[in-house]
């Protein structure tokens, strides 16, 4: 935490967090002192684990099926607490990713708002690898016009320039300023 105080006392609001328990011991404390500070969920979210990352989470980057759409909307009825929320796209079609395929995104978006009523800002993506990431960047550029959406979540410590250039909107560079995990 002696890492993150100078940001904040320096008025960086936005952090983001990969999981929600280690998310909730870091950052209980800290949301109740700093009322401004907006804390974002970037890694998987489990549907076991809604109850517990509405407590803590104003965003969540990841909602990636209908059974995470439906238990978000429940949960934020339960709570009396809206995130706001961002689809994860499969941009590459990676077997090994989660994320909503872009044939299926249309369909899934409107789902979400029309029977869930969540609050969707906008998309994120994670590139494939090695794949030259800018023409995923602007296939999602095209992605968020084509919904009506404002909000762009891709870019990670190794391709952000690339995604800054492409409009997103928030970027994921931990790595760039805490180091590696360890």
């Amino acid at each position: 935490m002696s890492s993150i105080l100078p940001l904040i006392n320096h008025g960086h609001e936005h952090f983001g967090e990969n999981k929600v328990q280690e998310a909730i011991s870091k950052w209980e404390n800290i949301k109740q002192d700093f009322k401004n500070i907006k804390l974002h969920l970037v890694g998987n979210l489990q549907s076991n684990k809604v109850k517990s990352a509405l407590k803590i989470f104003d965003y969540i980057h990841s909602l990636d099926n209908l059974k995470l759409a439906e238990k978000i909307s429940k949960e934020q009825i339960k709570y009396e607490k809206k995130v706001k929320i961002f689809i994860q796209v499969n941009v590459g079609n990676e077997i090994q990713k989660n994320g909503i395929e872009i044939s299926n995104l249309e369909t899934f978006y409107k789902k979400c708002i029309e029977e869930f009523d969540l609050d969707i800002i906008g998309l994120m993506c994670l590139p494939p690898k090695n794949a030259g990431a800018a023409n995923y960047f602007l296939m999602m550029k095209k992605l968020i016009k084509d919904l009506n959406l404002k909000e762009l979540s891709m870019g990670m410590s190794n391709d952000y320039l690339e995604a800054v250039k492409h409009n997103s909107s928030y970027v994921r560079i931990g790595t760039k300023i805490f180091g590696e995990r360890v």
